[in-house]
Protein backbone atom coordinates (compact mmCIF):
# COMPACT_ATOMS: atom_id res chain seq x y z
CA UNK A 1 0.00 0.00 0.00
CA UNK A 2 1.33 3.43 -0.93
CA UNK A 3 1.87 6.10 1.69
CA UNK A 4 -1.00 8.25 0.42
CA UNK A 5 -3.42 5.32 0.72
CA UNK A 6 -2.13 4.66 4.24
CA UNK A 7 -2.81 8.27 5.26
CA UNK A 8 -6.35 8.11 3.90
CA UNK A 9 -7.08 4.77 5.55
CA UNK A 10 -5.66 5.81 8.92
CA UNK A 11 -7.49 9.15 8.84
CA UNK A 12 -10.79 7.40 8.16
CA UNK A 13 -10.14 4.82 10.90
CA UNK A 14 -9.50 7.70 13.31
CA UNK A 15 -12.87 9.14 12.29
CA UNK A 16 -11.39 12.41 11.07
CA UNK A 17 -12.20 14.49 8.03
CA UNK A 18 -9.42 16.10 6.04
CA UNK A 19 -10.45 19.43 7.57
CA UNK A 20 -10.24 18.10 11.13
CA UNK A 21 -6.85 16.52 10.52
CA UNK A 22 -5.56 19.71 8.92
CA UNK A 23 -6.66 21.79 11.93
CA UNK A 24 -4.96 19.38 14.31
CA UNK A 25 -1.69 19.61 12.33
CA UNK A 26 -1.95 23.36 11.65
CA UNK A 27 -1.85 22.82 7.89
CA UNK A 28 -4.40 23.46 5.16
CA UNK A 29 -7.03 20.95 4.13
CA UNK A 30 -5.65 21.29 0.61
CA UNK A 31 -2.26 20.03 1.81
CA UNK A 32 -3.86 17.00 3.48
CA UNK A 33 -5.72 16.36 0.23
CA UNK A 34 -2.45 16.52 -1.74
CA UNK A 35 -0.88 13.99 0.65
CA UNK A 36 -3.81 11.66 0.15
CA UNK A 37 -3.66 12.00 -3.64
CA UNK A 38 0.09 11.36 -3.60
CA UNK A 39 0.91 14.79 -5.03
CA UNK A 40 2.99 15.90 -2.04
CA UNK A 41 4.94 14.22 0.72
CA UNK A 42 4.95 15.35 4.31
CA UNK A 43 8.44 15.79 5.70
CA UNK A 44 9.47 13.30 8.36
CA UNK A 45 8.85 15.73 11.22
CA UNK A 46 5.29 16.20 9.97
CA UNK A 47 4.94 12.43 9.60
CA UNK A 48 5.61 12.16 13.34
CA UNK A 49 2.87 14.69 14.13
CA UNK A 50 0.57 13.01 11.61
CA UNK A 51 1.14 9.61 13.21
CA UNK A 52 0.39 11.03 16.64
CA UNK A 53 -2.84 12.61 15.39
CA UNK A 54 -3.86 9.31 13.76
CA UNK A 55 -2.86 7.16 16.74
CA UNK A 56 -0.17 5.15 14.99
CA UNK A 57 3.60 4.93 14.57
CA UNK A 58 5.31 7.07 11.90
CA UNK A 59 6.61 3.92 10.19
CA UNK A 60 2.98 2.86 9.57
CA UNK A 61 2.57 5.93 7.34
CA UNK A 62 5.92 6.14 5.57
CA UNK A 63 9.35 4.85 6.49
CA UNK A 64 12.42 7.05 6.53
CA UNK A 65 13.80 5.03 3.58
CA UNK A 66 10.62 5.57 1.54
CA UNK A 67 10.76 9.28 2.31
CA UNK A 68 14.41 9.52 1.26
CA UNK A 69 13.71 7.68 -2.01
CA UNK A 70 10.76 9.94 -2.71
CA UNK A 71 12.85 13.06 -2.03
CA UNK A 72 15.45 11.91 -4.53
CA UNK A 73 12.84 10.80 -7.06
CA UNK A 74 11.66 14.41 -7.22
CA UNK A 75 15.10 15.31 -8.63
CA UNK A 76 14.60 13.20 -11.74
CA UNK A 77 13.42 15.40 -14.61
CA UNK A 78 9.92 14.77 -15.88
CA UNK A 79 9.87 12.09 -18.55
CA UNK A 80 13.23 10.64 -17.47
CA UNK A 81 11.93 8.23 -14.84
CA UNK A 82 13.02 4.67 -15.51
CA UNK A 83 15.81 5.59 -17.95
CA UNK A 84 18.81 3.38 -17.50
CA UNK A 85 21.36 6.13 -17.99
CA UNK A 86 24.40 5.76 -15.78
CA UNK A 87 23.75 8.48 -13.23
CA UNK A 88 26.79 7.78 -11.06
CA UNK A 89 29.20 9.89 -13.13
CA UNK A 90 26.62 12.68 -13.32
CA UNK A 91 26.01 12.57 -9.59
CA UNK A 92 29.73 12.55 -8.85
CA UNK A 93 30.21 15.56 -11.12
CA UNK A 94 27.31 17.37 -9.44
CA UNK A 95 28.62 16.64 -5.95
CA UNK A 96 32.14 17.66 -6.94
CA UNK A 97 30.86 21.08 -7.95
CA UNK A 98 29.04 21.70 -4.65
CA UNK A 99 30.54 23.61 -1.77
CA UNK A 100 31.68 21.43 1.11
CA UNK A 101 28.81 22.00 3.56
CA UNK A 102 25.94 21.33 1.12
CA UNK A 103 27.82 18.31 -0.23
CA UNK A 104 28.35 16.91 3.26
CA UNK A 105 24.72 17.50 4.25
CA UNK A 106 23.48 15.88 1.00
CA UNK A 107 25.71 12.82 1.41
CA UNK A 108 24.82 12.38 5.10
CA UNK A 109 21.13 12.40 4.19
CA UNK A 110 21.07 10.37 1.00
CA UNK A 111 23.99 8.00 1.47
CA UNK A 112 23.89 7.42 5.23
CA UNK A 113 20.13 8.05 5.68
CA UNK A 114 20.62 10.39 8.60
CA UNK A 115 17.75 12.60 9.66
CA UNK A 116 17.97 16.38 9.35
CA UNK A 117 18.09 16.53 13.14
CA UNK A 118 21.09 14.17 13.28
CA UNK A 119 22.89 16.08 10.53
CA UNK A 120 22.25 19.37 12.29
CA UNK A 121 23.64 18.02 15.55
CA UNK A 122 26.70 16.66 13.76
CA UNK A 123 27.56 19.98 12.12
CA UNK A 124 26.24 22.32 14.82
CA UNK A 125 23.52 23.79 12.62
CA UNK A 126 19.76 23.95 13.00
CA UNK A 127 17.45 21.29 11.65
CA UNK A 128 15.57 23.92 9.64
CA UNK A 129 18.80 25.04 8.03
CA UNK A 130 19.58 21.42 7.10
CA UNK A 131 16.14 21.08 5.49
CA UNK A 132 16.71 24.30 3.53
CA UNK A 133 20.14 23.13 2.33
CA UNK A 134 18.65 19.80 1.25
CA UNK A 135 15.74 21.41 -0.60
CA UNK A 136 18.04 23.81 -2.44
CA UNK A 137 20.51 21.07 -3.29
CA UNK A 138 17.75 18.80 -4.62
CA UNK A 139 16.48 21.68 -6.76
CA UNK A 140 20.01 22.23 -8.12
CA UNK A 141 20.39 18.50 -8.77
CA UNK A 142 17.11 18.40 -10.68
CA UNK A 143 18.23 21.32 -12.86
CA UNK A 144 21.67 19.77 -13.35
CA UNK A 145 20.17 16.44 -14.41
CA UNK A 146 17.72 18.14 -16.76
CA UNK A 147 20.57 20.04 -18.45
CA UNK A 148 22.79 16.96 -18.60
CA UNK A 149 20.05 14.83 -20.17
CA UNK A 150 19.35 17.60 -22.72
CA UNK A 151 23.05 17.74 -23.61
CA UNK A 152 23.12 13.97 -24.24
CA UNK A 153 20.18 14.06 -26.66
Amino acid sequence: MRFNDRITELRRKAGLTQEQLAKELFVSRELVSKWERGERLPDYKTVGRLAQALGTAPEQIISEDELIRAELAECIPSGQEGRNADVVPLLNRFLGDLKQKPRNVFVRRYRFHESPKEIGELYGIGEGYVRTVLARTRRKLKEFLKESVSDEQ
